[in-house]
């Protein structure tokens, strides 16, 4: 067995430990091993999602039967409960050779697991791991049993204190651009939120990161001395392009050049480690500056790299579909810094296209945030790029029907999805009256093509699911979104109908899907239903 296989084998009996308590220990000895697995009976995708989902409902009353007692551990624990699902399903979250698995993979080890942990429980009240947590398990579970080389994992919240770090002698760790996000988890500066990520380096393990603010870095550094973790920051991608072609990346965005320089640093790491010889030729740094750390190689990028960067995809981020007279810009941001770079890519993706020949340009964001986030503070960042309507609705596809298990969400009802989607609205509606009339009409440096707002009607409307979202949007322009008829009322509300009228009219609209990767999932799971497939 290979030496990645033994440090997975050894982070997965440490997990179990941390999932169930000391008394589960023997199950990762004897349970989730790489050992065969006896063949579970046939069962759907949707029954094993949905009876994952029911974890959320048991970590929320867990969160509450611990919040009314004061339980010392409250913060650690509620980790699990406010951690994001991404993508179409949930399947997504465990990839091999960059696919995500089958619905049957996911349905056959989410069994497997589920019924182990089940058959071992003792008598002293142990539950069942919380959502993310038993996610975390059924990966390194797959990861063991499909004999996978190289394991890549995503910490889930922040990274000290996540039940991901388990891995006690990684190859390689890796730490991209901080921002403000889980603040009542992690703390509400971008220090403490960098000690929370310093969290996962390993003693005598290389690391990198990419430039930070200053204050953020000093925490990671210190941190990596404390822990005798050797950390390098990445040179600039500008740096490893000298004397060779420009590099094109997959993914749209300027601030996907520090991910890419991160993610060629951890790569030749790796590859360095397994002895490979084509490495990247080193080059002499030109990277001039003071810095907290001392600087990553500077090489050029192997053809297969270059390769790999080009190919890169990631549905939900920075991603643009053209429906017809519709142009939909979809990026799952939901912090400020995230949201600040969604900004620029959406102004810089509008000035690239053609104004339309005939009939007025209109613009619509669609949005919705979760959790403790800001939403009035990212509303304020979307604020110049001039949207005609801001339409807001929960993560929620369909309203009228159960729809696809992987788009429920237990830890919250329909009324208080609504009623922060009308929050979300208000908070709009207040930026707006205290935008300045020059303001709303002026451009901002390197923005949007000059566009001036329609100002007939209110600017916002509330939606009850994506579906009705999309579909007033719409308004049966989009050839592949063609949904049945709208719901009865479906246009009473004034807004609504005079905002029809103009987007029926109209000879480009452009529709920016953010603030949440639920959000963005949903949108997806609708306007290329091949995704879900």
């Amino acid at each position: 067995m290979s030496r990645a296989r033994n440090h997975l084998r050894a982070a997965l009996s440490l997990l179990a430990v941390s999932a169930r308590g000391a008394a589960t220990g023997v199950l990762g000895q004897r349970g989730l091993s790489a050992w065969p697995a006896p063949q579970e009976p046939g069962m759907e995708y949707q029954d094993a999602v949905g009876m994952l989902n029911t974890l959320q409902t048991n970590a929320s009353y867990l969160e509450q039967a611990k919040s009314q007692r004061g339980d010392p551990q409250k913060q650690l624990e509620a980790m699990e409960l406010f951690l994001a699902r991404s993508g179409l399903q949930v399947r997504e979250r465990i990839r091999i050779n960059g696919q995500p698995i089958s619905c049957d993979l996911f349905t056959k080890h989410f069994w497997r697991l589920y019924r182990r942990l089940e058959d071992t429980k003792d008598g002293s009240g142990a539950s069942m791991p919380t959502y993310f947590r038993f996610l975390t398990l059924m990966a390194f579970h797959v990861f063991l049993q499909e004999k996978v080389d190289l394991a890549v994992v995503e910490v889930g919240i922040g990274g000290a204190y996540d039940c991901t770090n388990i891995v006690r002698r990684p190859v390689v760790c890796g730490v991209s651009s901080l921002g403000l996000d889980h603040t009542s988890l992690l703390g509400d500066t971008v220090e403490k939120i960098a000690w929370q990520k310093g969290g996962i380096f390993k003693p005598g393990i290389p690391a990198f990161t990419v430039l930070q603010s200053e204050g953020p870095l000093a925490v990671l550094r210190e941190r990596a001395q404390q822990i005798a973790c050797p950390l390098y920051l990445c040179p600039p991608l500008e740096a490893l392009e000298e004397g060779g072609p420009p590099l094109t990346l997959g993914l749209q965005g300027e601030h996907q050049r520090s991910n890419a320089a991160l993610a060629l640093q951890l790569a030749r790491c790796w590859l360095q480690q397994q002895e490979h010889r084509d490495l990247g030729e080193l080059k002499t740094s030109r990277v001039s500056g003071s810095w907290q750390l001392p600087l990553a190689p500077v090489f050029q990028p192997t053809s297969h790299m270059c390769h790999g960067l080009q190919n890169t995809e990631w549905p939900g981020r920075t991603q643009v579909l053209q429906h017809g007279p519709l142009t939909w810009y979809l990026d799952g941001a939901h912090t400020t810094s995230s949201v600040q770079a969604c900004v620029r890519w959406f102004r810089q993706a509008l000035q690239r296209n053609q104004r339309p020949t005939s009939g007025p340009e209109v613009r619509v964001l669609l949005f919705n945030s979760t959790g403790d986030r800001d939403p009035a503070a990212l509303l304020k960042l979307l604020q110049p790029c001039q949207f005609d309507y801001a339409v807001f609705c929960p993560n929620l596809t369909e309203v009228s029907s159960p729809g696809s298990a992987d788009q429920q969400n237990f830890t919250v009802t329909l009324d208080q999805v609504l009623i922060r989607c009308l929050a979300h609205q208000q908070h709009w509606s207040h930026l707006g009256e205290q935008a300045s009339p020059a303001l709303q009409s002026t451009p901002q440096p390197s923005g949007p093509v000059p566009h001036s707002p329609h100002r007939g009607s209110a600017s916002s409307l509330v939606f009850s699911c994506v579906s009705h979202a999309l579909q007033w949007i719409s308004q049966g322009r989009d050839p592949v979104f063609q949904p049945s008829s709208p719901p009865r009322g479906f246009l009473a509300h004034p807004t609504a109908s005079s905002g029809a009228s103009v987007l029926q009219e109209a000879g480009a609209i452009h529709v920016l899907v953010t603030g949440s990767l639920h959000l963005v999932g949903g949108v997806l799971k609708l306007l290329e239903p091949s995704l879900s497939q």
